[in-house]
């Protein structure tokens, strides 16, 4: 009997050490496996949500000295070469909201208030993304508004511009 426990210990030793063979690679709680090496993945730091800066349109240097010449033209009361000027700087820049806008103060001043109103909105459909761009689109139509008399929807206009650029 002296021998058989020695025999028994080695035979328990190599079923305990075949269990541990046959159980395979090691594995950390959530079940992934743990690499060969043995070492432990480090856990990449909590990631904050993209918020991607607001946009801001800007004019071309092509475009800012055809708005200019416009500027200086609807001073004269030459709204006619104004809105004309504007629209060869469209041409260049034809996505570009301050345009629509420019463009529509113009309008404006030509006393057509609803072309005025329609530059508004194209612009406000451009400006996706720029505060500033969307404020500006919002009090062209909202003067637009007024010019016609529609009072109520130029004052929900001009909240709809002051809250363009709180956000």
């Amino acid at each position: 009997m002296r021998h058989r426990l020695p025999a028994l210990t080695l035979c328990a030793a190599l079923i305990l050490s075949a269990c541990a063979l046959t159980q395979g690679p090691p594995a950390f709680p959530d079940g992934t496996p743990a690499p060969p090496d043995g070492t432990a993945p480090v856990a990449a730091p909590a990631e904050k949500p993209y918020t991607p800066a607001p946009k801001q349109f800007r004019l071309s240097a092509a475009s800012q000295a055809l708005v200019t010449q416009a500027h200086q033209q609807s001073a004269g009361g030459d709204y006619g070469g104004a809105a004309a000027t504007l629209e060869r700087a469209q041409r260049i820049e034809p996505d570009n909201p301050l345009l629509w806008i420019e463009l529509g103060r113009v309008r404006l001043g030509e006393n057509n208030p609803a072309q005025a109103e329609a530059m508004g909105r194209k612009a406000l459909a451009l400006a996706t993304g720029d505060p500033s761009a969307q404020s500006q689109g919002w009090h062209l139509v909202a003067d637009s508004l007024r010019a016609r008399g529609r009072n109520g929807e130029a004052a929900d206009a001009d909240r709809r511009a002051a809250g363009a650029t709180t956000h």
